[in-house]
């Protein structure tokens, strides 16, 4: 546990890139503009029915790497993990002015994480949650490709699930403030530190992209909170010395993950192509049973708290917090299998506008393939 005269960092981080961020969401909106950073309503996917620009992950940007500069030690994990984040920022700036092919950033996306890989963020090790077979389980050679997979996989869970107002961000949120407390609970000041600022930039942002959002994050913000997350929790989650650390990691980003490979898996199984954008994810299914988007985003915004109280209850050890945080985990997964198996409507409820998703692309590319993720 860190102590209190230790906490002022973290604090600090957290109060320094909210305000940034919030100072620089309006400066970024006018760059939008300029650059042609506008999102247009051409398709029955959308719920907005104006042009809102869509460049808002850059205020996300500036305020977390302004404040992890100013507060953590610059280390080679933590210079790695801010390297590859330029380089996904650099890529969503262009993809949401200028749309690049999917293929690009895909590659740019393993690039970014092979730079925070090649600076140390390696999974090679992790609790095995088994009673056989030795207390760790090391990944030898398979380290690498399994981490790039990690990093990638996470960076694109957060894009794809960017269809609402508020929605991304607000599960990064809730995410990162997850880790936050992990963090806190362990004594790792640094990871406190970065998540405070990632916390914080995302905060100072909401109140922008909260429903009627003014300003969308575009891929911009919804690859680099997807690569910080996915980072962060390599240096801090995966290297927990705790025999449940293997699992917590998944559990703080199972909306997300529970996401992407449900509708992955609804599509192959369909016999359609995965990476092609539908309305089948879960915020759809909420949409279509009626709800308007306030209410399916607090609705996932709840989902997402209980499996972030789950991992923090888990962490911090005890068997009535395990046996109330599988409690709580089985409850998440019926309820998430429940709207899963809602029937598609191609219809949305009546009310609700015939749109789905802020920020995507209206040029006629893919918005499912990596990087493109708007729904």
């Amino acid at each position: 546990m860190i102590a209190r005269e230790e906490i002022l960092p973290v604090i600090f981080a957290l109060g320094v890139a909210m305000l940034v961020s919030f100072v620089a969401t309006p400066l970024v909106k006018r760059l939008a503009y300029k650059i042609g950073a506008v999102d247009v309503p051409k398709d029955n996917r959308r719920m907005h029915d104006h042009p809102i620009p869509r460049l808002g992950g850059l205020a996300i940007f500036i305020g977390c790497v302004v404040s992890i500069l100013a507060f953590a030690e610059i280390d080679m994990n933590l210079r790695g993990i801010l390297l590859g984040s330029c380089l996904v920022v650099a890529v969503g700036v262009v993809d949401d002015s200028h749309p690049l092919g999917a293929g690009v950033k895909f590659i740019l996306q393993i690039m970014a994480a092979l730079i925070a890989v090649g600076h140390g963020v390696v999974i090679e090790t992790i609790a095995n949650p088994f009673p056989w077979g030795g207390t760790y389980w090391s990944f030898g050679i398979w380290a690498v490709p399994i981490t790039v997979i990690w990093i990638v996989a996470v960076t694109n869970s957060v894009n794809l699930i960017d269809g609402l107002d508020g929605l991304a961000d607000g599960v990064s949120t809730i995410g990162a403030f997850t880790m936050l407390v992990i963090a806190l609970l362990m004594g790792d000041l640094e990871i406190a530190v970065i998540t405070a600022a990632l916390v914080g930039a995302c905060v100072g942002f909401l109140p922008f992209n909260r429903n009627p959002a003014k300003i969308f994050m575009g891929d911009t913000g919804s690859t680099f909170l997807g690569f910080m997350l996915g980072t962060v929790s390599v240096i801090g989650l995966f290297k927990l010395y705790a025999m449940i650390s293997f699992i917590v990691p998944f559990i703080i980003l199972g909306f997300p993950i529970f996401d992407t490979v449900s509708a992955f898996t609804r599509r192959i199984l369909k016999g359609q192509n995965p990476m092609k954008a539908d309305r089948s994810h879960t915020h759809h299914k909420l949409i279509d049973m009626g709800m308007n988007q306030k209410q399916a985003v607090a609705t996932l915004y709840m989902v997402a708290g209980v499996l972030g109280l789950c991992a923090v209850m888990i962490v911090s050890s005890g068997y009535v917090k395990v046996i109330l945080s599988v409690a709580a985990l089985i409850a998440t997964a019926c309820t998430a299998a429940r709207i899963a198996r809602y029937p598609h409507n191609h219809h949305p409820a009546e009310g609700a506008k015939p749109n789905a998703g802020g920020g995507e692309k209206t040029d006629g590319t893919p918005p499912e393939a990596p990087g493109e993720g708007k729904e």
